[in-house]
């Protein structure tokens, strides 16, 4: 006897139950709580973007050409790091770290540049204390900053095991949860180029 369609689908295997899934749907998660923390530093920036103190605005200390420049850095890691999880998947060993390492150096040269512009307005004399524009400032950038220090050390402990036994199921599934760090990061930073750099 020929059962309907409908019954012999639902007699296949959920395949969206396994362990990566599980873990994917769980990062997800993460990254959803970790966007409600930028957001309310977004919107407590937005509210005080205006409160200088009598000090310098955002036209007066951002230099866009150390913004932009930044910004195609992340971007440009941002696409190493994608096919970097490409290659994990089709188990490529050389070429996944190969790219991973690529990503970890492009991201120290963007936190670099990123602490080196805090560091020049500290110097300026335009600190964190001297409004609650600045304050918010240094809030905003420092947080993705601390985010771009974690995201690097995990790099690196991820990607020792990969060097030492190669591709597997478990590393893949952990780089695939830092690839949509990273790659969270990088739309994080579009935002703070967006709303703090222009407004």
């Amino acid at each position: 006897m020929i059962q309907p369609q409908a019954t012999l689908h639902e007699s296949y295997p959920d395949t969206h139950h396994d362990i990566y899934s599980k873990t994917v749907f769980g990062f997800w998660v993460y990254l959803v709580t970790d966007f409600m923390l930028f957001a309310s530093l977004f919107a407590a920036y937005i509210v005080l973007r205006n409160n200088t103190f009598g000090g310098p605005s955002s036209k007066d200390i951002f230099e866009l050409t150390s913004a932009t420049t930044q910004s195609v850095i992340l971007l440009t890691s941002s696409l190493t790091s994608g096919l970097a999880g490409a290659f994990a998947h089709r188990k490529n060993k050389q070429m996944t770290i190969l790219l991973f390492a690529l990503t970890f150096l492009l991201g120290i040269v963007f936190t670099w540049m990123e602490l080196k512009d805090l560091t020049h307005l500290i110097q300026g004399g335009n600190s964190w204390q001297r409004s609650a524009f600045l304050s918010m400032v240094f809030t905003v950038i420092g947080t993705h900053a601390l985010h771009m220090f974690f995201a690097l050390l995990w790099l690196i402990a991820l990607i020792i095991p990969v060097c030492i036994e190669g591709v597997s199921s478990i590393s893949i599934r952990r780089l695939t949860c830092l690839k949509m760090f990273w790659q969270f990061l990088n739309m994080v930073w579009i935002f703070i180029f967006t709303i703090v750099y222009f407004t």
